[in-house]
């Protein structure tokens, strides 16, 4: 029987995360930094939430209100990562690559996070990984 792809096989497995107390200042420097758009959210190795560069576009003021981007960086540097966050649809390093594929596409999910038995985190897998393993295969198939 062929080996069957599994998310193990492709994850990202050095993951950026944030703790529930990092501020959205923390997430964003993180991001920009990192040139990434998903932080897991962890309580010690367990995932408990997730933030993406959407949700910081979102909590962003307006460009139309009368804040300054000083005051926005105040106000980023104040609040906690825990009040942004939202549930991780999270899946196992042993789940076919074309379920998780499947998943992202009818769930318009950028990533998943990837979690052992005990809902440790144990790597993230997102589009980029799926294109690295598109351009794999493309290459394969014309050598």
């Amino acid at each position: 029987m062929p080996h069957r792809l599994t998310v193990g096989d492709i994850m990202t497995r050095e993951v950026v995360t944030l703790a529930e107390d990092d501020t959205l200042a923390d997430a964003r420097t993180c991001m920009e930094r990192g040139r990434i758009r998903h932080l897991p959210v962890v309580r010690g190795k367990k995932l408990v939430g997730l933030v993406t560069h959407r949700d910081l576009l979102s909590a962003s003021f307006s460009v139309f209100a009368e804040v300054s981007a000083k005051e926005e960086r105040r106000v980023f540097r104040q609040i906690p990562v825990r009040e942004l966050m939202h549930d991780a649809y999270a899946v196992a390093s042993t789940v076919r690559v074309r379920d998780a594929a499947k998943v992202m596409l009818d769930k318009q999910y950028g990533c998943l996070p990837v979690v052992d038995g005990e809902e440790n985190l144990i790597g993230i897998v997102t589009e980029a990984d799926f294109l690295r393993l598109a351009v794999r295969m493309l290459d394969a198939i014309q050598a």
